[in-house]
Protein backbone atom coordinates (compact mmCIF):
# COMPACT_ATOMS: atom_id res chain seq x y z
CA UNK A 1 0.00 0.00 0.00
CA UNK A 2 1.56 3.64 -0.75
CA UNK A 3 1.45 6.39 0.86
CA UNK A 4 1.46 10.11 0.05
CA UNK A 5 4.56 12.06 1.31
CA UNK A 6 2.37 14.03 3.75
CA UNK A 7 0.92 11.16 5.39
CA UNK A 8 4.29 9.51 5.22
CA UNK A 9 6.08 12.72 7.51
CA UNK A 10 3.03 12.77 9.80
CA UNK A 11 3.49 8.86 11.09
CA UNK A 12 6.94 9.90 10.43
CA UNK A 13 6.94 12.67 13.34
CA UNK A 14 4.60 10.97 15.94
CA UNK A 15 7.03 8.21 16.00
CA UNK A 16 9.82 9.93 16.95
CA UNK A 17 7.23 12.56 19.17
CA UNK A 18 6.81 8.98 21.30
CA UNK A 19 10.40 8.01 21.06
CA UNK A 20 11.76 10.74 22.48
CA UNK A 21 8.93 10.96 25.16
CA UNK A 22 9.71 7.54 26.42
CA UNK A 23 13.47 8.76 26.48
CA UNK A 24 13.15 11.60 28.32
CA UNK A 25 10.74 9.71 30.91
CA UNK A 26 13.61 7.50 32.17
CA UNK A 27 15.80 10.28 32.85
CA UNK A 28 12.92 12.62 34.51
CA UNK A 29 13.85 14.05 37.59
CA UNK A 30 11.95 14.38 40.75
CA UNK A 31 12.08 17.94 42.68
CA UNK A 32 12.90 18.43 45.84
CA UNK A 33 13.45 21.27 47.71
CA UNK A 34 16.72 21.59 50.52
CA UNK A 35 15.79 23.32 53.88
CA UNK A 36 19.00 24.10 55.54
CA UNK A 37 21.05 23.01 52.92
CA UNK A 38 19.81 19.44 53.88
CA UNK A 39 17.51 17.26 51.66
CA UNK A 40 15.75 14.62 53.67
CA UNK A 41 14.26 11.65 52.43
CA UNK A 42 12.14 8.96 54.25
CA UNK A 43 13.13 5.99 52.73
CA UNK A 44 10.16 4.37 53.32
CA UNK A 45 8.83 6.69 50.24
CA UNK A 46 11.78 5.59 47.98
CA UNK A 47 11.71 1.96 47.92
CA UNK A 48 13.86 2.13 44.78
CA UNK A 49 16.86 2.93 47.56
CA UNK A 50 15.93 -0.53 49.40
CA UNK A 51 18.71 -2.53 47.33
CA UNK A 52 22.06 -2.09 46.47
CA UNK A 53 21.70 -0.70 42.89
CA UNK A 54 18.89 0.78 43.48
CA UNK A 55 18.87 5.21 42.72
CA UNK A 56 16.88 8.23 42.79
CA UNK A 57 17.41 10.88 40.51
CA UNK A 58 16.65 14.44 41.99
CA UNK A 59 16.17 18.21 41.29
CA UNK A 60 16.50 21.30 43.72
CA UNK A 61 13.84 23.18 42.95
CA UNK A 62 16.34 26.22 44.91
CA UNK A 63 18.73 26.39 41.80
CA UNK A 64 17.44 23.50 39.38
CA UNK A 65 20.87 21.70 40.02
CA UNK A 66 20.74 17.53 39.60
CA UNK A 67 21.87 15.24 42.32
CA UNK A 68 21.65 11.29 41.78
CA UNK A 69 20.91 9.25 45.30
CA UNK A 70 22.52 5.44 44.50
CA UNK A 71 21.75 3.09 47.08
CA UNK A 72 25.71 0.86 47.39
CA UNK A 73 26.13 -3.07 48.24
CA UNK A 74 27.23 -2.29 51.61
CA UNK A 75 24.00 -0.52 52.70
CA UNK A 76 25.12 2.98 52.92
CA UNK A 77 24.08 5.68 50.05
CA UNK A 78 26.05 8.46 47.64
CA UNK A 79 24.40 11.70 46.89
CA UNK A 80 26.64 12.51 43.90
CA UNK A 81 26.34 15.65 40.95
CA UNK A 82 25.55 13.89 37.69
CA UNK A 83 27.68 16.49 35.80
CA UNK A 84 30.73 14.64 34.48
CA UNK A 85 34.23 16.59 35.61
CA UNK A 86 35.49 16.25 31.83
CA UNK A 87 33.15 18.65 29.71
CA UNK A 88 30.11 19.20 31.97
CA UNK A 89 27.59 16.28 30.26
CA UNK A 90 25.20 14.57 32.45
CA UNK A 91 25.83 11.01 33.40
CA UNK A 92 23.68 8.20 33.23
CA UNK A 93 23.66 5.20 35.83
CA UNK A 94 24.19 2.21 34.04
CA UNK A 95 24.45 -0.83 36.97
CA UNK A 96 27.28 -0.79 39.27
CA UNK A 97 28.62 2.00 37.50
CA UNK A 98 27.98 5.76 36.08
CA UNK A 99 28.71 6.70 32.32
CA UNK A 100 29.31 9.71 30.39
CA UNK A 101 27.11 9.96 26.78
CA UNK A 102 29.72 12.40 25.31
CA UNK A 103 33.18 11.19 25.90
CA UNK A 104 32.91 7.95 27.79
CA UNK A 105 34.34 8.91 30.85
CA UNK A 106 33.09 6.21 33.68
CA UNK A 107 32.49 6.76 37.47
CA UNK A 108 32.11 3.97 40.48
CA UNK A 109 28.77 4.77 42.06
CA UNK A 110 30.59 6.64 44.87
CA UNK A 111 31.56 8.96 41.74
CA UNK A 112 35.32 8.16 41.41
CA UNK A 113 36.71 7.76 38.12
CA UNK A 114 36.91 4.37 36.55
CA UNK A 115 37.86 5.78 33.08
CA UNK A 116 38.71 8.68 31.40
CA UNK A 117 38.91 11.43 29.46
CA UNK A 118 37.63 12.84 33.22
CA UNK A 119 40.39 13.56 35.91
CA UNK A 120 38.45 14.30 38.57
CA UNK A 121 35.58 12.75 40.48
CA UNK A 122 31.77 13.67 40.82
CA UNK A 123 30.75 16.30 43.39
CA UNK A 124 30.03 14.07 46.17
CA UNK A 125 27.46 15.47 49.17
CA UNK A 126 27.33 14.12 52.67
CA UNK A 127 24.68 11.85 53.58
CA UNK A 128 23.77 10.49 56.63
CA UNK A 129 20.38 8.14 57.98
CA UNK A 130 18.72 9.65 61.11
CA UNK A 131 16.45 7.69 62.90
CA UNK A 132 17.59 5.03 61.16
CA UNK A 133 14.69 5.72 58.32
CA UNK A 134 15.73 9.35 56.99
CA UNK A 135 18.49 9.70 54.63
CA UNK A 136 19.82 13.04 55.16
CA UNK A 137 21.99 14.63 52.33
CA UNK A 138 23.84 17.91 52.61
CA UNK A 139 24.03 19.49 50.21
CA UNK A 140 25.69 23.02 50.91
CA UNK A 141 23.84 25.51 48.88
CA UNK A 142 24.20 22.77 45.65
Amino acid sequence: MAIDRRTFLCVAAGAAAAGLAGGCASVALMPVTPVNDMIRLPLASYPQLAEAGGFVRMRSTLDGRPIYVLALADGSYAALSPICTHRGCTVDVAGDHLLCPCHGSMYDRKGRVMRGPAERALRQFPTSLEAGDELVIRTGGT
